[in-house]
Order: C-alpha cells, then structure tokens, then sequence
C-alpha cells in the first residue's frame, strides 16, 4: 500500500476514525488496532511475509525478556547473539544470498575455474531491512541496560510494526517509541495541523519533484549503453554528450532525496497525526558545507544506527590513524551494503568514506554544527562555495548508486569528462525538464526558507492572513493532484 495511493486515501482515514473515536482512552485497544492495521497494511503487498515479521518479532520479544532476567554477563551476550544472528541471517538470505554466491562463483572464475551457479528466486521482504534494524535496536538496548523490555506482545508487535514506518523508515529506536506505546495519548488538534502540513510537503515532494524527476534521470540512466566512448541514446540513435548525463545525475540526485524524505516527511507526519513523536530523518542535506554535515542531515536515523551500534563500538575516532580510517571504511561500506546486493553501493560507500576521511584525519569533521548562513537570508560566497561542492561531490557519487553495474558507472563518468561535456545537452523530453527544474527551483528556495525548521513549510505562512496561507495549501494540493496520475513506488521500497 502506497502513501500516494487510493487505497491508502481510504485506508488512514478509517484508522484514524477508529483510533480516536473507538479506542480512544484505552491504551492496550489503542495497541491493538495498531498492530491488527500494521499486519493489514503490510500484507496488502504480499502476505506471505507477515510469518516472517511476526516470527521475528516474536523472538525479540523473548530474547528481551530472557536478557533482562539473565544477571550473569556471558549468559546475557550468548541470548543478545541468539537476536543478531537470527536477524541477520534473515537479512543475509533474503537480500544477499544470490550476491554471495555470484561473488563465490566469479572468484573461482578469476583463478581459472568455471562454476555454475543457479540464482534462486528470491524475493526481498518490503521494508526487511528497516523493521530488521529497529528491532535489532531493542535488543541492544535492553542488554546495555537502556530500556526495560516490553511487558505486552501485542504492544511490541504494534512497535515493530508501525505502519508509518513499517516500509520506509525512519528507523525510530526502541528508547525513543516504545515507551510512547505505554503512554496515554490524547489528541491534540496543533500537533494535527503540524502533521498535515507535513505530510502535505511530503506528498508534494514525492509526486511533484521526485517523480517527475525521475522520468527524466530513467531516460538517461536506462537508456545508455557503453559503445566506445560515447553513452548512445536507444531512441535517439545519437550520442548522449558528457552535458546531458551530467543533467541525469542532477535529477536523480532531486529524485532519490525527494522521494526518500517525502516518504519520511509522510510517515512523521501520520505518526503525528496519531499522537507520536518521532525523530527528524533529513535536514536539509543540499545545504551541508561538507560531507560530514551532509551525512549529519541525510538518512539521520539510519547514519546514527550506524554510528551508535557499529562505529562507536568499533572504537570511533578514538584509536590511532588506522583505526580511525578502518572504522570510517567500515560503516560506510556496510552503509553502502545495506542498501542493496550490488558491487554499485559498495563503490558509492567506499567514495562517501573517501570524502569523509579528510575532514575526520584533520579534525574538521564538526567545524559545521549550526545552520548555514544562521541569522541571514542569503550565504556568504565562501559558504555558497562549499554548499555547491559538496553537493556536486553528493552527485558524483550517486552515479555509482544509481548504475546498473560497476562499468555502466565508469562509462558514464568517462562520457562526462569528455570533451561533450560542453556541448548543449540533448535528449527526449527537454520540455519536461524544464518544467521539472522550475519546480525544483520553486522547491530550494521554500526549503532555503524554512532551513532552520523541522520541515520546509513547519512555520511557512502561519503569520498570514487565513485567506492566503490556505491559499498556498490549496495551490500545493491542485499541483499534487495534477501530478498524481503516474502512481510511482518509493525508491527505498527496495531497500
């Protein structure tokens, strides 16, 4: 079920209905229409995988309890692994099975073996490797002594399987909403109007910007093949200029941040709607002065799982300079692992940690903390500087995330830095584009706006006349409607 579907549109408002008005003053109903809904929302894709969910979370739910009466150390880390391994293997199988045994085959290959391998139809879980992640959160926690373990299955089921969250993320950690699970929740028509709003911008992001961008990077990205050193366009029969990709990966690098934070800023703002408080995922990553503030601002919830339960555990920063430089490696190749099965992510992980090194080995990886150009309506040029480097960077290495393969990322940076990246860019669909990037430039400039604020639109006309402020609503809302009919699933749906 979709965000930015009908069956969604119908979906909520009845959830929403039987929530406050049903169940309303009762927490442990409350928890269960959650959990019934979740388990309803989720196998609207495939129900073969709510055995899977449910026998994950029923083993957390255990071990949890069985650590937390465990007083002995050993005993209490052999139950903690009971979790981790499970949960990973179940990562492992579903979403890296066929990698690792094309890998397996192809070493053998380089020494002068053939083996054949049979790929097995597999087929990835929606959403595995974020319920997997914050599940895996509680775990931990309840083992470092942070969190009390759940006392109700059916309350811990409507944690792991919140549906806001259950496909997409955020990966909100256990300390933070489980015990919003065991408090009363009210309504509260301000937090409401905050939540519509943001889904509002959410929706607008991902069927305005990211869709419409990413006919545009698809027609570029899929439609190329390497034939000597140009990229040829299938439907053109003429060379794609170094000029034209440049433009695919600056509409994919709009497509793939508005649809990810679109879908964050829905799925906040339907939690809110429901009387939760959850963490903000993306803060406005274009306007990072350097990689580090980039993956400060970009995917929060998964780079500070990352940093909390693997680089911090690893040692961090606070080793010598090679513990320092394996560790960063580390997390972002896992980082970039996690994402998919694919040689593309580990190279685009590889080259963020590439990025990052320099700023960490010269302590400079917190030097931008505060918002940029704080207090002022316009950057000052160094920081405007910096602001486009670190995006063009950002957008170099998307390339290799969006790929299909390791030489399709290499053939397209060669034709970029070829002498046709000064040529006019041509390719189907120009008119489009334009329309696309005027709206993109319409988008910057709302979010250069509201920079400072939870999300773009947070605080966005609440001064003016009721007139005009609904006004923009509605404009916002016509322009979303008009744009609806393509219907586009989320990127990180196959994450």
């Amino acid at each position: 079920m979709l965000f930015n579907s009908i069956d969604f549109a119908i979906f909520f408002p009845i959830v929403f209905i039987l929530y406050w008005f049903v169940t309303n003053h009762n927490v442990k109903l409350q928890n269960s229409l959650i959990a019934v809904v979740s388990y309803i929302f989720y196998g609207w894709w495939d129900w073969r995988f709510l055995g899977l969910i449910f026998f994950s979370t029923t083993v957390d739910f255990i071990v949890g309890w069985a650590i937390n009466r465990e007083v002995e150390d050993k005993k209490r880390k052999r139950i903690l692994a009971i979790s981790l391994v499970l949960n990973i293997c179940l990562l492992g199988f579903f979403k890296y099975f066929n990698f690792f045994a094309d890998s397996f085959a192809n070493a053998f290959t380089f020494f002068g073996y053939q083996m054949k391998v049979n790929a097995w139809s597999i087929v990835l879980p929606v959403g595995l490797s974020f319920y997997t992640f914050q599940s895996m959160s509680y775990t931990i926690d309840v083992y470092r002594r942070k969190l009390q373990p759940a006392t109700d299955f059916v309350t811990f089921c409507a944690f792991v399987s919140f549906f806001p969250l259950l496909v997409a993320g955020p990966i909100v950690r256990a300390t933070h909403l489980l015990p919003q699970f065991y408090a009363k929740r009210t309504f509260d028509y301000q937090k409401a109007a905050d939540g519509m709003r943001q889904i509002l911008w959410g929706l607008f992001k991902k069927i305005v910007i990211a869709d419409n961008a990413s006919a545009i990077a698809n027609n570029i990205f899929n439609h190329s093949q390497e034939t000597g050193q140009f990229v040829v366009s299938s439907s053109l029969y003429d060379p794609y200029t170094g000029s034209t990709l440049v433009l695919g990966a600056f509409f994919f690098a709009f497509q793939i941040y508005c649809d990810f934070s679109g879908y964050s800023d829905i799925a906040i703002g339907t939690s809110r709607l429901l009387g939760f408080s959850l963490m903000k995922n993306f803060a406005f990553p274009y306007f990072s002065r350097d990689i580090a503030e980039f993956w400060r601002r970009w995917h929060i919830s998964l780079s500070t799982w990352f940093r909390d339960y693997l680089y911090i555990p690893l040692g961090g920063s606070k080793g010598g300079t090679w513990s320092k430089v394996r560790n960063t490696f580390i997390v972002f190749v896992v980082s970039g692992f996690w994402h998919g099965a694919k040689w593309t992510f580990v190279a685009w992980g590889a080259l963020n940690a590439i990025y990052f090194l320099p700023l960490l080995l010269f302590n400079k990886n917190r030097q931008n903390l505060d918002v940029v150009a704080q207090g002022k309506q316009l950057p000052s040029l160094r920081e405007a500087f910096n602001v486009m480097t670190t995006f063009a960077l950002v957008v170099f290495a998307w390339i290799f995330f969006r790929a299909s393969d390791m030489s399709h990322a290499f053939s397209y940076i060669a034709t970029i830095f070829s002498p046709s990246l000064f040529s006019v860019p041509h390719f189907p669909g120009k008119t489009d584009a334009v329309v696309t990037l005027s709206f993109i430039t319409f988008f910057l400039i709302i979010e250069w706006m509201g920079r400072d604020q939870e999300y773009a639109i947070a605080e966005l006309g609440l001064t003016w006349k009721s007139p005009v402020r609904w006004a923009m609503y509605y404009g916002l809302i016509l322009i979303i409607f008009y744009y609806s009919g393509k219907q586009q699933e989320f990127i990180y749906f196959q994450f």
